[in-house]
């Protein structure tokens, strides 16, 4: 059996790529890089190195010679339906029996800036006839990184979201899951709701405060006034408008989902939220 990550050189890629090597042989592993020098930190690991770009059909179907299970993460935003559609279709014509892919969170039930190519993607894997199964995530809380230092600098946790809730968990947590997917073993859903517990702004700033020991306020902004005050703390203009766009994302519930999936995959709890944020802090 042939495993093969692509993005292994990449974050979540990378995770998934080291705990995919402590449940198969090395030897079993392609990792799949965009470049020879990005390669360059995986050849040291012991598995087979390919290059390949989502953009090079070509490449892509050299790389997927003799796979037979995939790790398929999402590319870079700016032409995901084309190089989506390389990537399942040179895979189907290389014959590979399994896909996983990182998907959105409640891809089919949503429609956002950041859904719609996931939904794209869904379709064409589920036409491909290809067995799979979608690894549908909900957030990396190292995305909340600025709006932490930024917290960290001025004791105030800023957020447009409201109430609504998001599904927390660490890169490594969904790297595991994708791997443990991967591998195989046993038998998963087409879609697996890869989120943490339900949380709010407000409960991260609480666990902000018991991670740092130091006094976080939470501050309920909206609109332009949450993006001021993160310029206020010394964020640049496009940055805030940036996080803007998520936090309204996130205010009108598209991460909101209630599943007990992520620790059924992993076969354990999820890392509780004040130990992930010192983790992410560092």
């Amino acid at each position: 059996m042939t495993y093969l990550v692509t993005g292994a050189t990449g974050g979540l890629g990378g995770y998934a790529l080291r705990h995919l090597m402590t449940m198969v042989p090395a030897n079993d592993i392609v990792a799949l890089a965009r470049s020879e020098g990005k390669a360059e930190a995986l050849c040291a690991l012991g598995v087979e190195v390919r290059i390949a770009d989502y953009a090079d059909r070509e490449s892509l179907g050299k790389a997927f010679s003799g796979v037979d299970r995939m790790l398929f993460i999402s590319g870079a935003p700016g032409n995901h339906r084309t190089e989506h559609t390389n990537v399942v279709e040179m895979a189907v014509q290389a014959g590979v029996s399994f896909i996983a892919y990182t998907s959105f969170a409640h891809a089919d039930q949503v429609d956002n800036f950041l859904s719609a190519d996931h939904q794209f993607t869904e379709g064409i894997i589920a036409d491909s006839g290809v067995a799979h199964t979608f690894l549908r995530n909900n957030w990396y809380l190292e995305n909340e990184m600025p709006l932490l230092t930024a917290a960290m600098a001025s004791g105030e946790l800023v957020t447009a979201a409201g109430d609504a809730t998001v599904g927390w968990a660490l890169k490594r947590e969904y790297g595991e899951a994708a791997a443990r997917v991967l591998a195989g073993g046993r038998d998963y859903p087409e879609v697996v709701e890869l989120s943490g517990p339900a949380t709010t702004y407000a409960q991260l700033g609480a666990a902000l405060a018991e991670a740092t020991g130091k006094d976080i306020a939470v501050r309920h902004l909206t609109g332009t006034n949450f993006s001021e005050a993160l310029q206020a703390q010394g964020m640049p203009v496009q940055a805030a408008q940036g996080l803007l766009g998520v936090q309204q994302l996130i205010g009108s519930g598209d991460l909101e989902v209630t599943s007990d999936d992520f620790a059924t995959v992993l076969g354990k709890p999820l890392t509780p939220l004040a130990q992930a944020v010192k983790e992410v802090l560092g």
